[in-house]
């Protein structure tokens, strides 16, 4: 009888090869697809290859959300307050009804946006110094790539760095 060995070590780093493959064919695809959506999209400061790829996928490319409200809904990350008559019991949460891929790719693209996007960076410190939970601030600043992602998509622009301190 043969004593099979499994090599765990092998096995991941041959399954984490095919996976990369399968995201290079994904996006080449995308962007033979839709070249303008994913340039948009891709030139919010955060939002990489991979969080590119889901929000056009999931959102099979923005046509069926009108406001940003919207967006925010379909990603599971509009607030909500569980109330019962006049009495409002607990914290406000998010409302975890959306897509859950998408909520996990943004929460940690907002990871990355709190150090690197001005707005976002803006958005996370003032939360933070108000003395709000930083896991809050983190869902504030998803919400505000969303946002921003929304308004490069639905304006067809790229992104610009200092948008918010031109109107300001």
């Amino acid at each position: 009888m043969k004593n099979y060995t499994f090599d765990w070590h092998e096995f991941k780093g041959s399954l984490q090869g095919e996976l990369k493959k399968f995201e290079a064919e994904l996006y080449k695809k995308l962007e033979a697809w839709q070249p303008e959506l994913v340039k948009q999209v891709r030139s919010v400061v955060g939002i990489g290859k991979r969080a590119t790829a889901i929000l056009i996928v999931t959102t099979q490319g923005f046509k069926h959300t009108q406001t940003y409200q919207q967006l925010i809904s379909y990603a599971g990350l509009s607030p909500k307050e569980y109330s019962s008559g006049s009495s409002i019991r607990g914290k406000v949460r998010i409302c975890k009804q959306g897509g859950s891929l998408l909520r996990h790719t943004l929460y940690m693209c907002a990871l990355n946006a709190k150090e690197t996007n001005g707005a976002c960076k803006e958005l996370f410190d003032r939360l933070v110094a108000k003395g709000k939970n930083k896991k809050l601030a983190v869902i504030a600043v998803a919400n505000k790539l969303l946002k921003q992602v929304f308004g490069v998509v639905k304006n067809e622009c790229l992104f610009d760095r200092n948008y918010y301190k031109k109107t300001a």
